[in-house]
Order: C-alpha cells, then structure tokens, then sequence
C-alpha cells in the first residue's frame, strides 16, 4: 500500500484555514467600511473654465451643479448641455477613482475581477 504524503496542518500546503477565513473577514469589513467613507465623500469637477461645476459623492450621485451667468447664452443652450455633461462625468470619473484608490489600499493591489 502507498504512503500517502501529509503537508500538515490539514490540507493547503500547511496555510491555516482559521486564519485565511478571518484575514478574509477582517479585509471585507474594512471594505465596507471604506466604501461607506468614499460614498460619503464629496468630489468636484469643473467645465468650461469654472462656467459649470458640479459635486458628487462617491456614491456617484450629483449632490449639485452651479452654472455661472456668463456661461448661460440662450443662443448656445448646446454649448452650455456639453459644459455640464463634460462637468458630471469628470465628477464621476473622480467618484471612480476614488473608490478605486481606497480599496487598492485594502487589497493591497490585488484584483478582485472588477468588483468596485
């Protein structure tokens, strides 16, 4: 009859089980955390040289948008439509990064298939 080869501490090449589960745990909840944080968090973008500027949260929901008077020209509503659509994906793209950089520093890099 073979021997069979025993890596120890059952299984995992000797990695304790406990151990992995509660590093895991520990990381998941510094991850709500940390998300709970950048949610509550406000970022600003700004078009059209300060004509528009528009606030986020890091839950990408758009807190407010200023609109200067200057940049208001019945003439050119479209111009005024490209500031602010330019402005609130700049803030979202913030938004973004944002969240993307807190949980970088949880993971420590790794990557997780895009979860955030």
């Amino acid at each position: 009859m073979a021997k069979r080869k025993s890596f120890g501490g059952g299984g995992m090449g000797g990695m304790n089980m406990n151990s992995m589960l509660a590093k895991a745990q520990k990381m998941q909840e510094e991850m709500a955390a940390a998300q709970a944080e950048v949610e509550a968090t406000e970022v600003e973008a700004t078009a059209g040289g300060g004509a528009v500027t528009v606030r986020a949260n890091g839950a990408k929901k758009i807190l407010g948008i200023k609109i200067s008077p200057e940049a208001v020209d019945p003439d050119d509503i479209e111009m005024l439509e490209d500031l602010i659509t330019a402005a609130v994906n700049e803030a979202l793209s913030k938004a973004d990064e944002l969240m993307q950089q807190k949980m970088s520093s949880i993971t420590g890099g790794l990557n997780l298939g895009g979860l955030f």
